[in-house]
């Protein structure tokens, strides 16, 4: 069954669910309120980096199963099923900022008022929101249009930067917080076409369904910062981060994925959500001091990995040239919003250093926080001309089989401090680099 369906926000979730929802049948109206985006999306231009996305979003646009548009009463005008999919953003206590979130609420049930709508809809929320939010959606359209039915519900997004079409097209699970039968119905419906190739949906109630979003994210970050945590220890003691990480991660109890040593996470989940739980948790009086102690070995990880970086040149870095690889939180997206490669940038700044950046995907994205603080190269290559040393941020397919004996003709020295592990130890050695990584012994000649 086709439903109609409106997206209001086209950001990263809300083109991938968008585009997405269309691909599988449905009409889809995606609503925002910056014209340049809209008429850019009409042209089937995408304004993200995410594999995959392109292909989806021009099939759907020449099938004529999506459209884009600045009109939100269109959308609540046509559209049974409408999703929130805004912008979330950590204030400086780290207590998600639902504004966006309500405020759309709240035109929305204006113009059921003004438009005499009385034929139910569902309102979705998408974004990523703190426990209660869903009550408090409710509450605007129980309070603002009680003579229409509308029922909140809660689904929250589990997509990868990277593979969001993958995994919106085969999730392992979809999660819908509703205490509602009418959209338990509609929802299922909504995704017959993913339960119909084996994916499994759950029908929980909203608090439940708003928790399980922050806790799977909390609980991948403590993985990465389990791992870092030990890196640490490794690299004192002498063995390998990269041999234990095979050793646990084969244990099915343990998992093998988010096992790997590196500079912290990064993006616009992990590190805004782990604040928004610790945040509520704080406000309740149960405070989650593991999580607490995630967030905090992974703001020191990149500290600390930096701090080597300096170190190494007797703390002194004024002068020196630094060729950064990996812009981007991780590969395969633009996306640098809390990368770990700020930091560094910061710190490499700060001590003198003149820095050239390259990375396959976020320089525009790059440019538009730091300007020209940086130098920016046209390839991976090019960055480390005449450069004293090679920092790698990010772990781009691209960076994974170099032309080593170029590298050591285009430096000035051949040293690297290589933040994702993306090379072995013995081979640098044999090559002839200086190499240093996370939670494994250096190797200098």
């Amino acid at each position: 069954m086709s439903h109609k369906v409106a997206v209001i926000g086209t950001g990263y979730v809300g083109l991938v669910t968008g585009a997405c929802l269309a691909d599988v049948g449905n009409d889809v109206l995606c609503i925002d309120v910056d014209p340049s985006k809209i008429e850019r999306l009409k042209r089937g231009e995408v304004p993200i980096y995410e594999p995959g996305l392109d292909v989806v979003l021009n099939r759907t646009i020449r099938e004529g199963r999506i459209r884009f548009s600045l009109d939100l009463v269109l959308a609540v005008k046509e559209c049974d099923i409408l999703m929130l999919c805004l912008p979330t953003p950590p204030g400086k206590d780290g207590q998600a900022d639902l504004e966006m979130v309500m405020s759309a609420a709240h035109r929305v049930a204006e113009l059921l008022n003004e438009l005499d709508i009385h034929h139910p809809r569902i309102v979705v929320n998408k974004s990523t929101v703190p426990v209660g939010t869903a009550a408090l959606v409710q509450g605007i359209f129980d309070s603002v249009a009680p003579a229409r039915r509308v029922d909140v519900v809660s689904n929250p997004e589990f997509l990868r930067e990277g593979f969001a079409v993958e995994d919106f097209m085969r999730p392992d699970r979809i999660v819908v917080g509703t205490s509602s039968p009418l959209a338990a119905e509609w929802m299922q419906s909504l995704y017959r076409p993913f339960t119909d190739r084996g994916a499994t949906l759950l029908v929980f109630d909203e608090k439940s369904s708003e928790v399980t979003k922050y806790a799977a994210n909390s609980f991948l970050a403590t993985k990465i910062s389990f791992m870092n945590d030990l890196s640490e220890y490794c690299e004192a003691v002498g063995a390998d981060i990269e041999n234990i990480r095979i050793g646990i991660g084969i244990d099915p109890r343990i998992g093998s994925r988010f096992l790997y040593a590196g500079i912290g996470y990064g993006g616009s989940c992990f590190p805004k959500d782990v604040k928004a739980i610790i945040h509520a948790a704080e406000q309740t009086g149960t405070p989650l001091e593991v999580i607490k102690a995630a967030k905090v070995v992974n703001d020191h990880q990149v500290r600390r990995f930096t701090g080597r970086v300096v170190a190494r040149f007797d703390g002194d870095l004024s002068g020196k040239r630094v060729a950064l690889w990996g812009l981007a939180f991780k590969p395969d997206t633009d996306d640098v919003r809390e990368a770990p490669s700020f930091v560094i940038i910061d710190r490499l700044l700060s001590e003198g250093a003149e820095v050239v950046a390259f990375d396959p995907e976020a320089r525009e994205t790059t440019h538009r926080v730091i300007g020209d603080r940086i130098t920016y190269a046209d390839d991976a290559y090019s960055a480390l001309s005449g450069a004293d040393v090679l920092i790698i941020a990010t772990e781009w397919q691209e960076f994974r089989d170099p032309d080593f004996a170029r590298m050591r003709k285009e430096l000035s020295a051949p040293i690297i401090f290589d933040g994702r592990n993306m090379f072995h130890p013995d081979d640098m050695r044999e090559r002839g680099f200086e190499y240093h990584s996370v939670g494994r012994a250096s190797v200098t000649q």
